[in-house]
């Protein structure tokens, strides 16, 4: 909306854009006796602004960030270099938060989406009702001390209620927190891998056998292992019961 709020003072502040002949006249619709064409056409064009940050908004405002890091830590930790490769991680980590995410979206569905294509809300009260639950998702996740920062560096009250954070204060608070969370189950993961590959370094040394690169046997050892305790549950399981 403030996209195209600036775009039309623009237009509004120079008039000889509009006289140049290279430079197309806004549409008849555009025009003061029908505001309610203006309004729809902001609202498209703020449509498509939101579509066009969806990626963003997917990786950031999602359980996304902490499933793709903490997948990259196993693949780095079991020393495979490219496999699985980037494409299965990162489809793997889509399907894992849409599984996430799947309450969360049922919220926006029944709060403010069904209502809003039923007639029964107007287009920004349906738009509050979506954000909530998103934002009560996001909340569970961000640390207090994540929050405060961003609010101390922002110059603002310490907000009484949920409800009083600015979501641009919130945002970069959960990714942070997310951050945070990510590496912490990343170095959990990283520990029995180290200790294999430190394991297998020490008994090649003691054995005389310094020309063998110690990753030649560790590899084969750590898929094993990683594959006889069902690592791939283990994995799955630890990272999505992170967000209850």
């Amino acid at each position: 909306m403030a996209l195209a709020g600036m775009a039309l003072l623009l237009l509004g502040a120079c008039p000889a854009w509009a006289q140049a002949p290279q430079v197309p006249v806004l549409p008849a619709e555009w025009t003061s006796d029908q505001p309610e064409q203006v309004v729809l056409a902001l609202r498209i064009l703020l449509g498509l602004a939101v579509l066009s940050l969806a990626p963003a908004l997917l990786i950031t405002l999602t359980s996304f960030t902490r499933i793709v890091i903490v997948l990259s830590f196993l693949r780095s930790a079991l020393g495979t270099q490219q496999t699985p490769p980037n494409v299965v991680l990162v489809s793997f980590a889509l399907f894992l938060t849409f599984f996430v995410m799947q309450p969360v979206l049922q919220q926006a569905n029944e709060r403010g989406l069904q209502p809003y294509l039923s007639g029964d809300i107007g287009y920004e009260a349906a738009l509050a009702a979506v954000g909530e639950p998103v934002r009560e998702f996001m909340f569970r996740q961000t640390r207090e001390k994540d929050l405060a920062l961003f609010v101390e560096m922002g110059h603002l009250a310490r907000p009484a209620r949920p409800a009083d954070v600015p979501f641009y204060v919130l945002m970069p608070s959960f990714i942070i927190s997310e951050l945070k969370s990510a590496f912490q189950l990343g170095f959990v993961l990283y520990v029995p891998f180290l200790i294999i590959d430190m394991v297998v370094a020490s008994s090649l040394m003691s054995m005389g056998m310094l020309m063998v690169p110690p990753v030649m046997i560790s590899l084969p050892v750590k898929i094993l292992l990683f594959v006889m305790v069902d690592g791939w549950h283990l994995i799955t399981r630890s990272v999505v019961l992170s967000f209850t």
